[in-house]
């Protein structure tokens, strides 16, 4: 679909992306272009699992105006990009956290089972071309466990039961909840500390009580999860991180 959709016709009913290369102060960067149909003013940020800037415009504001608004913003975007944390790909002998531990990939084509955690190790098995997929797969498969019941303990104990509870890979936040009360998390919390996951789970969950992050929210949120502050501070500092791997 072309970046320059007449949305005067039908509004989209999600963001629509067009990818473009851009000069900013000398070096080439990809970027990526959202026009969002709900965003109310040009918003740049810089998404780690990507690790490219995002510009994203409100319906008819002309793109060039938003590029100007990079352009504007040249030496903070090239900043954020440079503090990125190095990507790491799931390969043999790659040390990757999990539940806040760092395992040791361990590719072994003959032994039993798909993926299994053992003795500081994530061990792989089948072919090499196969590994990242099934590694993925387990660590979703690990983060549902553990967030379906924790998601519905907390809502129990606010007196909540949420809808549907989908394990996605977010690319901007660590969780959502909708109006009817389904909630998604990224599996990328099971690399995570547990009491992180434990947060993130807490803070949507309270959500189905307050749709807004108001001090009504927050006294949800603690009422559940008390040392919310620290778990909120870790993610702000270490989460790029954990976007960056797989």
């Amino acid at each position: 679909m072309g970046f320059f959709r007449n949305f005067a016709s039908r509004a989209p009913e999600g963001p629509q992306e067009t990818e473009r290369s851009v000069d900013l102060n000398g070096r080439r960067v990809d970027i990526v272009l959202r026009r969002h149909p709900r965003a109310r003013r040009i918003k740049l940020t810089v998404d780690a699992s990507q690790g490219r800037p995002v510009l994203t415009l409100p319906p008819g504001v002309p793109e060039r105006e938003a590029l100007r608004f990079l352009d504007r913003n040249a030496g903070w975007t090239l900043k954020a990009l440079d503090r990125l944390p190095d990507r790491l790909d799931f390969a043999p002998d790659g040390i990757v956290p999990y539940r806040g531990e760092d395992h040791r990939i361990v590719h072994n084509p003959d032994a039993r089972g798909l993926v299994r955690a053992e003795d500081g190790a994530l061990i792989v098995t089948g072919g090499a071309e196969h590994l990242a997929r099934r590694l993925t797969d387990f660590l979703k498969k690990q983060a549902r466990a553990e967030i379906r019941p924790l998601a519905l303990e907390r809502a129990a104990a606010l007196g909540r039961k949420p809808g549907r509870i989908s394990i996605r890979d977010q690319r901007t936040r660590w969780g959502s909840c909708a109006a009817n009360g389904d909630l998604s998390f990224s599996w990328r919390l099971i690399l995570a500390p547990p009491e992180i996951l434990d947060y993130v789970v807490s803070h949507e969950v309270a959500h189905l009580v307050h749709m807004d992050h108001s001090p009504a929210f927050w006294r949800a949120v603690a009422s559940v999860y008390p040392e919310y502050r620290a778990a909120r501070d870790w993610l702000g500092t270490e989460g790029a991180r954990l976007h960056r791997i797989g």
